[in-house]
């Protein structure tokens, strides 16, 4: 396997399993689950072109980002793979995360008319975690086609949570709870190892010769 297949892979894995559409369906049905189709399928775009906009645009600027706050790339994969632990943990636990979106924000939200923004959009699907997901892929990429890779699974899982959304109340009856439930759980443990792979790499790469070679 080439090594920009497995990074594609890689990518994709990480980005899919922080982003976890499926995590969204309960919020989704609650919010517009009463209205009528085209108004569900409005959200549904809304939320996955948030979604794709909003990781994006951090992918892209995230050598700024860096450089205007003097962080150094293993200094920021150190602090997000520790993040990440803590979604993937409470995932795999089945407990809504807090840094996804707070309890204020769902309430928040019952009272708004472009959900599909906010909180669905964001923070919901890109949150603190997905945002530190893509600009840590975006940073460890080692040429432009890896850096296209990475955009690419973010276009792909964002195509992905609209196919989900717009069809919410399909998943939330064939899947049931228990079934989202699995699922969330096998994404918090993909999750959980790709944050320590970061964890460890931004280790390595910030004490080179105290822990050695990779």
């Amino acid at each position: 396997m080439s090594s920009l297949v497995s990074y594609a892979l890689v990518s994709f894995g990480s980005v899919f399993s922080i982003v976890d559409p499926f995590t969204a369906v309960p919020v989704f049905l609650a919010l517009v689950g009463g209205h009528p189709r085209p108004d569900q399928a409005r959200a549904a775009l809304q939320a996955s072109a948030t979604c794709f906009v909003v990781l994006t645009t951090f992918g892209v600027a995230g050598s700024f980002i860096f450089h205007f706050f003097g962080i150094t790339l293993p200094a920021f994969k150190i602090a997000g793979g520790i993040l990440l632990f803590v979604v993937g943990f409470e995932m795999m636990r089945a407990q809504r995360s807090d840094t996804r979106a707070t309890n204020e924000e769902a309430i928040d939200a019952e009272t708004k008319e472009d959900v599909g923004l906010i909180p669905l959009g964001l923070p919901l699907l890109s949150g603190p975690g997905a945002i530190a997901t893509v600009m840590m892929l975006v940073g460890k990429a080692r040429d432009l086609p890896e850096r296209g890779v990475v955009f690419g699974a973010v276009a792909l899982v964002s195509f992905i949570a609209f196919l989900t959304l717009r069809s919410a109340s399909v998943v939330a009856r064939v899947l049931g709870r228990t079934g989202m439930n699995v699922i969330g759980r096998v994404m918090g443990l993909i999750l959980s190892a790709v944050a320590m792979q970061f964890v460890l790499a931004g280790l390595h790469e910030a004490f080179p010769k105290l822990l050695g070679p990779e």
